[in-house]
């Protein structure tokens, strides 16, 4: 098994955790990960690089079942507008290309807010630096190895619904 720069982190730190692969498919984001461990998508915790009105970068990470309230953050955060970078901005800012982007190993200091409930799981599931490769340990040695911000700034996901022609 080849060990990531997360992964070595996460060992040296003495945090007990999981490893979990599955095939990654461009685009197939949280819902196929889930479904490919049988994991529930609420605990897949996903990694996402934003940016504030003065160009400042953030990483926000929410659940995967979930959106970021933009608005909601940017009044938590006391700034105008916060919007998600474009991929290639966020594999600039995280040193990580998109689908490997995780919070333990990023190229820039970038302050980390995490979704508060997301400390009510038992277990969460996040990148461990390699696309088709998560981790997964108690939300307490997450904080103690990633220092975090908690923000509540949830939004639920659109329902798409299609009109028969």
């Amino acid at each position: 098994m080849q060990e990531t720069q997360p992964i070595k982190l996460l060992e040296e730190q003495g945090v007990v955790f999981s490893i979990h692969r599955f095939d990654y498919v461009i685009g197939g984001g949280t819902k196929r990960s889930s479904s490919e461990l049988g994991v529930d998508e609420h605990a897949i915790v996903k990694t996402l690089i934003f940016e504030t009105q003065d160009r400042s970068p953030l990483v926000v990470l929410m659940h995967g079942d979930l959106n970021v309230d933009t608005k909601k953050l940017a009044v938590e955060l006391g700034v105008a507008k916060i919007w998600s970078c474009s991929p290639a901005v966020a594999e600039n800012l995280s040193g990580w290309p998109v689908g490997a982007t995780n919070p333990f190993a990023l190229k820039t200091i970038i302050p980390i807010f995490l979704e508060a409930s997301v400390m009510d799981l038992p277990r969460m599931y996040i990148n461990g630096g390699g696309r088709g490769l998560l981790v997964s340990m108690s939300p307490a040695d997450f904080s103690r190895v990633v220092s975090v911000r908690l923000v509540r700034c949830a939004r639920e996901k659109p329902v798409v619904v299609s009109k028969a022609p």
